[in-house]
């Protein structure tokens, strides 16, 4: 009796521990922001595609801007309609503004709310971007409890936030305010500093879990930009929009290799309340500045990362175009250099980007600038009218 009863009190024990046990944390949420101010053709593909990696789209909605007033970013209705993804108005509240009239930005936001749902659109929420400093935090809150008292229950309201607001006091009651907040790890600092750095992010996530008790996401970067020789002392930042300059540009670009380390770091690992990344941003076929779909796709998978550079050669009538192609998932540099073995060539050139050099048995492709061929894309370096080109000769040079 005394021995059975021991053994039912082990099993009540291994039954307590059992689900005292932490469980497995569900895995996390991947959403894209769609950033673009003016939709084009190149949309309907771009989504099509990433429908079945990223189960939100955060749509660049309605924008403020001091002495520019309200602009509406020029959407397609019937493409987010097909998409059919949950969706979510991103309200951009430039941190220049003076202040905030409630008044007058509840409004807009209502008929933003209204148009877009006459248009066919169901919104999930709205996410406010706003970077204000820390000083003005407790206004800010004072703003998010209106506005989440005037929006529908069925609209979440989120914000766009800063790790230097780790900083204020005013913190935990904004975060209170809202359902849920989006922590930028990205473009945050001086930005002849990088674009990003995978330590710091780590390091912000891990101290907004302590401070929210609601749900979280971080915003991570797929894109580069430019630094452009600075006016006054401060840098000029070239994103998806030219900027005429005379000056060398220094592109910076979010290495997919940091990303997914880090995206593998917080997989196996989440800081408490982080529900999922949200990656900036939605890349366009003709989007220069950011990574591929299929290098985002690749991080936000998990999958090894690699490029491999293969030379590809078309030839119609004696003429041989040259080309590069990336048969990877990883977005590589131009090669340095690429040597054709050759014979009885009567004329060649490189395309722009690229020099050339030519001996009678081998050409030479000197790469002149940078560039990148995308995971899975091609990029012609020149052409050749060759008797003989022996590809099993030849060679890339990353």
């Amino acid at each position: 009796m005394v021995f059975l009863t021991r053994v039912v009190i082990s099993l009540m024990t291994l039954a307590l521990l059992s689900g005292c046990e932490q469980q497995d944390a569900p895995p996390l949420d991947q959403q894209l922001y769609v950033w673009q101010r003016q939709w084009t053709p190149a949309h309907d593909a771009a989504l099509r595609d990433s429908r079945a990696d990223f189960s939100t789209l955060r749509v660049l909605a309605l924008q403020a801007f001091p002495q520019a007033g309200w602009s509406r970013a020029r959407i397609d209705p019937v493409l987010l309609r097909r998409d059919g993804r949950s969706l979510i108005a991103v309200i951009r509240l430039d941190g220049q503004l003076q202040s905030l009239n409630q008044d007058e930005v509840t409004l807009q936001i209502q008929q933003l709310i209204t148009d877009w749902q006459g248009q066919g659109l169901s919104l999930a929420g709205v996410e406010i971007d706003h970077d204000a400093g820390n000083a003005r935090l407790p206004a800010y809150r004072e703003f998010l409890v209106h506005l989440r008292s005037v929006l529908p229950s069925s609209i979440a309201l989120s914000i766009t936030a800063l790790p230097a607001w780790l900083d204020s006091q005013a913190l935990p009651a904004l975060l209170s305010s809202i359902d849920s907040s989006v922590l930028q790890v990205h473009a945050v600092s001086d930005p002849r500093r990088g674009l990003f750095d995978p330590d710091l992010a780590r390091q912000w996530a891990m101290a907004w879990s302590r401070i929210t008790s609601k749900p979280f996401f971080l915003a991570l970067p797929a894109y580069g930009v430019a630094l452009l020789p600075s006016v006054g002392g401060a840098p000029v930042v070239e994103s998806e929009v030219a900027i005429e300059s005379r000056g060398e540009r220094r592109e910076l670009l979010a290495d997919p290799l940091q990303l997914s380390k880090l995206a593998a770091r917080l997989r196996a690992d989440p800081p408490a309340h982080l529900a999922g990344l949200i990656w900036f941003r939605l890349p366009l076929a003709n989007d220069r500045r950011a990574w591929s779909l299929s290098t985002l796709r690749a991080v936000s998978r998990g999958e090894v990362l690699r490029s491999h550079l293969a030379l590809n050669l078309s030839a119609h009538e004696g003429l041989s175009d040259i080309a590069i192609t990336n048969e990877g998932n990883l977005d590589s540099a131009w090669p340095k250099r690429v040597t054709l073995a050759v014979q009885g060539c009567e004329g060649a050139d490189a395309l722009a980007g690229y020099t050339l050099q030519q001996d009678p048995n081998l050409l030479t492709f000197t790469r002149l600038r940078d560039g990148r061929i995308a995971a899975g894309g091609q990029r012609g370096i020149g052409w050749a009218r060759c008797a003989k080109i022996d590809q099993g000769a030849s060679n890339v040079h990353p």
